[in-house]
């Protein structure tokens, strides 16, 4: 059984369901057993054109439920005035099967877990081992997204600006179980980028290659977290880093700039340095200034922060953290960070440590334990 054909074909047939005028939900139930059917008999009775196969079953399913409710009796007419021969999808179905999935009145989370089902053809399964939460809680994920979908109607859903937003989110989920959600946001993106012509899903499927190319050097051996200025460079995937630059430039020369694009050109811009003391961090600040043009929020602020700690020393960076939010998430690492290079050793282990009880996850927390350890065994000016 080729697992991967079938998640690239079921999002395909869902699509097809979907204009020939059935509702999101039923087509969605309709195509997961479809699938489940597939998995039954394929392995002894392969057929010749398994996307047809997929939507004739699909098809078949749906006139079989609409035939057992009476309420539903105009939906059928709708459903058999179009015969179920011969599958066909266009640009404009799956784009919009990516828009109802981003419907703005779902939850981030909803919208996630029914992007990776209804686009990216994974199992409640898969997405619940990727998420590690039980296999009933994204059930139920799943179920609350397509009633919200169902009720929007025809032409519901979000616009490309969310729909990038929830692929972000996918993205940033990274690794678990036995789905790369890295990977999947990139694939997902790659399809949008084939269907949208628009210069911030390049900009987003820039940034998402020059970050996953740094992922082999993210940990050690050992699983501990290595920071970006500590990371083996030589073990940073080349491949993707052109790719990557190369989508960002040919998105930047259209004039159209976006928050995607403007994260992508710095994330460019850490990768063209070869040592982490070529960094051209002037360049960063002036992105993060388009940036904090484009989108400001504290989150860009904090970031920006530590870039005009690394290009204009430690005080200059503290300075540009004022007026933030200490409760903010990665505050107090990032002001350990400045203060440290201020020389204010004792402050910066104090602050480390408490960056560590805020942590989220074990390997950052773990790293933020030993940075805290580190300047505690070193005593310096500020100690």
């Amino acid at each position: 059984m080729d697992e991967a054909l079938l998640r690239r074909l079921v999002p395909e047939v869902l699509t097809v369901l979907v204009r020939r005028g059935a509702g999101f939900a039923e087509a969605e139930d309709a195509a997961q057993e479809a699938l489940l059917d597939a998995v039954r008999s394929w392995p002894r009775d392969p057929p010749r054109d398994p996307k047809a196969w997929l939507v004739t079953v699909s098809w078949r399913r749906l006139v079989d439920a609409t035939r057992a409710e009476d309420a539903r009796r105009r939906r059928e007419e709708r459903l058999q005035a179009e015969p179920p021969a011969g599958p066909v999808t266009s640009d404009d179905d799956t784009l919009q099967l990516y828009f109802l999935c981003a419907h703005p009145a779902l939850s981030p989370s909803s919208a996630v877990a029914l992007t990776l089902r209804a686009v990216g053809g994974l199992t409640t399964r898969q997405i619940a081992q990727a998420h590690l939460v039980p296999e009933a809680t994204v059930a139920q994920r799943i179920s609350r997204a397509k009633r919200t979908v169902a009720q929007a109607g025809p032409g519901g859903g979000g616009d490309v600006a969310t729909v990038l937003r929830v692929l972000y989110l996918v993205f940033n989920e990274g690794y678990s179980g036995d789905v790369d959600l890295a990977a999947e946001a990139i694939r997902l993106t790659r399809r949008l980028a084939g269907v949208v012509d628009h210069p911030e899903v390049a900009g987003l499927l820039a940034l998402q290659l020059l970050h996953h190319a740094r992922r082999a050097a993210r940990t050690d051996a050992g699983g501990a977290l290595v920071p970006l200025a500590q990371q083996d460079r030589g073990r940073w995937d080349t491949t993707l880093v052109a790719e990557g630059v190369a989508v960002l430039q040919a998105a930047l020369t259209r004039d159209r700039l976006g928050p995607f694009q403007a994260q992508a050109a710095i994330a460019a811009l850490h990768a063209d340095a070869r040592r982490a003391e070529e960094t051209d961090w002037g360049q960063i600040v002036e992105w993060y200034d388009e940036l904090l043009r484009l989108e400001d929020s504290p989150v860009v602020r904090l970031n920006r922060a530590v870039a005009v700690g690394e290009a204009d020393g430690g005080p200059a960076g503290l300075a540009a953290l004022a007026g933030l939010d200490p409760s903010l998430p990665r505050y107090a690492a990032v002001s350990a960070h400045l203060h440290e290079k201020c020389g204010d050793t004792a402050t910066a282990a104090g602050l480390y440590a408490e960056a560590a009880r805020r942590a989220t996850n074990a390997p950052e927390r773990d790293h933020l334990v030993r940075q805290s350890a580190r300047l505690n065994r070193s005593p310096g000016p500020g100690r």
